[in-house]
C-alpha cells in the first residue's frame, strides 16, 4: 500500500524533466477494476427495475384490454362477451343448459359488435366453424356489406329447403309499407271528421287529450287511423296552447292528415311490393340440428351475444319462382317516439301508435343459384349522399326492381351456399344501435329462369338500450318460472306414478 501511495504522489508532481513517466501497470489496473465493479452493479440493478416496470405496464394494458375492450371476443361455445360504455345497466345472457336456471345469471353487459369494412374489395379471414376459416369480402361501405362464400354446405342448403317445403309455404303480402311496415297501406274508415272526433273523445267532454288519441291508435284488423295520420293529430295537439283539440282544431288537422303524403311533403311515397312464397323455421331447442347449427354460425360471424340472436325472429325462407321479385325496401325501421319494436312490445310502451321491425343486421343465405335474374340490388349503395328525390330520375323509380333493376349501384347474383351480411343501422357512437342506414335500401330483381331459394336471419335489437334490457330480463324471468313449473309437474307426476305402481 505504501508503494501505491508513493506512485500516486509521483503522478501528481509535475514532470520537470519533460520526459514521460510510466505509471506502474499493477496500480493502474487495480484502480480501474474498482471503478468497473461499482458501475456494473449499478447498471444491473437499474436494468432489473426497468424490465420489471415494463412488464407491469404490459400486464396492466392486457388486463384493461380483455376486461374493458370492445367485446369482440368469442368464447369456445360461440357466446360473445363484451362491455358497454357509460353507465348502462346489464343485459341478460342466455342461461346455460347444463345447470339450473337462475334469473341472476342474466347479468352480462355488452355492446353491439360491428365489423370493419376497411375498403371495398378488402378480404379478411374469419373463423366461424372449428378448424376452418372463411374469406369475407367487403362489397360496400354504405351500407356496410360483406360477402362470405361457402358459409353453408350444399347439404345444409338442401335440408333447409326441404324443411321449408315440409312446413309449407304461404304467399307473401303483395303490398306493404316501404320502411319496415311503419306506414299503413290499409284503407281508412269512411267516417266524417265529426264522427272520428266523437269516437276519439272518450269522456265526451268536447276536447281531445293526447291519451284519448293514443288509446284509439289502431284497431286489431288494421283499418283504423294510420300512424302518419295520428302523427299529424299529435303535432296539431302540441301546437295548441291548451294541449287539447276542439272539434274545429281537429277538423283542420284531420283534413290535412287525409291528404296523400306526396301532396303534403312533396317526397316520394312508394310502397313495398313483392311476389313470392315464404315460411318461418324455428331454430331453438328441439329444432332440426342444421337449423341450430346455422344459428350458432350466425353468432360466430356477427360476434354478437347469443341471447340477442336466440331471442330474434325465426329463420325466414323464401322461394322466388319465374317473375317473382321484391321492390326496394328497408329491413328495419326508423325510430320514432310513437313507435315500439315488435320484438320488445311485451316490455314496451302500451300507448305506442304502431309496432315496427327493429333489425340491427341482416344475414341473407342463398340456398340455390339462379340461371337468369334474381339478383339482389342496392340502388344507392356507396352514393356520396342520400336523397330520396334522387330515387326518381327522369321518371324512372329506382325502387321499382321490376323495371329498373339494372340501374342499381350494386347487384349480386345468387350463388349457392353464399351468405351476405349487412348492417341496417349505423352506430350511435356509444356501442349501441343508431339511426337507420338509408343506404341499406335493397330489393330483389325478378327471376327470369330457374328458382331462387333464400333464407334471412335477422338480429332484433331495440334502439332503446333500457327497453332491450327490460325485455330480456322479462324473458329470463318467464323462462325461469316455466322451467320451475315443469319441474314441479314432473315431480308430482313421478310420485303419482310411483304410487300407482305400488
Amino acid at each position: 500500500m505504501e508503494d501505491i501511495e508513493e506512485d500516486l504522489i509521483e503522478q501528481e508532481q509535475p514532470n520537470i524533466s519533460g520526459k514521460p513517466f510510466n505509471v506502474p501497470f499493477r496500480s493502474t489496473r487495480l484502480h480501474i477494476q474498482r471503478s468497473n465493479v461499482c458501475s456494473r452493479a449499478y447498471f444491473v440493478v437499474v436494468m432489473v427495475f426497468f424490465h420489471v416496470y415494463i412488464l407491469n405496464v404490459i400486464a396492466l394494458l392486457l388486463y384493461v384490454h380483455y376486461n374493458n375492450g370492445p367485446g369482440d371476443l368469442v368464447r369456445g361455445d360461440g357466446e360473445s362477451s363484451a362491455t358497454v360504455s357509460g353507465s348502462r345497466s346489464s343485459l341478460p345472457q342466455a342461461a346455460p343448459s347444463t345447470r339450473e336456471l337462475r334469473v341472476e345469471d342474466y347479468s352480462q353487459s355488452f355492446s353491439l359488435h360491428r365489423m370493419e369494412g376497411i375498403r371495398v374489395g378488402h378480404v379478411q379471414r374469419v373463423s366461424i366453424v372449428p378448424d376452418r376459416t372463411h374469406e369475407m369480402r367487403t362489397l360496400s361501405l354504405k351500407p356496410l356489406l360483406f360477402e362470405i362464400p361457402g358459409f353453408l354446405s350444399e347439404e345444409e342448403c338442401r335440408v333447409v329447403v326441404q324443411l321449408a317445403q315440409l312446413k309449407g309455404l304461404m304467399d307473401s303480402q303483395s303490398s306493404m309499407p316501404s320502411q319496415g311496415q311503419e306506414e299503413s297501406n290499409q284503407p281508412l274508415l269512411s267516417l266524417s271528421s265529426e264522427e272520428v272526433f266523437s269516437l276519439l273523445d272518450l269522456n265526451q267532454d268536447g276536447f281531445l287529450q293526447k291519451e284519448e288519441i293514443l288509446s284509439h291508435s289502431r284497431s286489431q284488423d288494421g283499418t283504423w287511423l294510420s300512424p302518419e295520420s295520428l302523427r299529424q293529430m299529435l303535432a296539431g295537439l302540441e301546437a295548441c296552447p291548451t294541449g287539447t283539440l276542439t272539434l274545429g282544431d281537429f277538423r283542420r288537422v284531420y283534413d290535412v292528415s287525409q291528404r296523400p303524403q306526396q301532396q303534403r311533403s312533396g317526397k316520394l311515397h312508394s310502397h313495398f311490393k313483392q311476389r313470392n312464397r315464404h315460411t318461418w323455421l324455428y331454430q331453438g331447442s328441439g329444432s332440426h340440428r342444421v337449423l341450430q347449427t346455422l344459428r350458432k354460425r350466425v353468432i360466430g360471424l356477427t360476434h354478437l351475444p347469443s341471447s340477442l340472436v336466440e331471442l330474434s325472429e325465426p329463420l325466414q325462407v323464401i322461394r322466388y319462382e319465374h317473375g317473382d321479385f321484391s321492390s326496394a325496401h328497408y329491413d328495419s325501421s326508423s325510430s320514432h317516439p310513437e313507435t315500439t319494436c315488435t320484438h320488445t312490445r311485451l316490455a314496451g310502451n302500451a300507448s305506442a301508435l304502431t309496432e315496427v321491425s327493429c333489425r340491427y343486421l341482416t344475414v341473407s343465405l342463398y340456398l340455390s343459384s339462379v340461371e337468369d335474374g334474381g339478383e339482389i340490388t342496392f340502388p344507392v349503395a356507396d352514393n356520396r349522399t342520400y336523397d330520396e328525390q334522387a330515387l326518381v330520375q327522369e321518371g324512372v323509380d329506382l325502387t321499382d326492381t321490376q323495371q329498373t333493376c339494372g340501374k342499381g349501384n350494386l347487384r349480386m347474383k345468387p350463388t349457392t351456399a353464399t351468405a351476405l351480411l349487412w348492417y341496417n343501422h349505423l352506430s350511435d357512437g356509444r356501442g349501441w344501435m343508431g339511426e337507420l342506414d338509408e343506404f341499406s335500401l335493397h330489393g330483389d330483381c325478378p327471376v327470369r329462369r330457374g328458382v331462387k331459394w333464400v333464407a334471412n336471419s335477422w338480429v332484433n335489437v331495440d334502439p332503446d338500450y333500457q327497453q332491450q334490457a327490460r325485455y330480456q330480463r322479462l324473458v329470463a324471468s318467464q323462462r325461469h318460472q316455466t322451467k320451475a313449473a315443469m319441474e314441479d309437474q314432473y315431480y308430482s307426476l313421478s310420485h303419482s306414478d310411483l304410487h300407482l305402481d305400488l
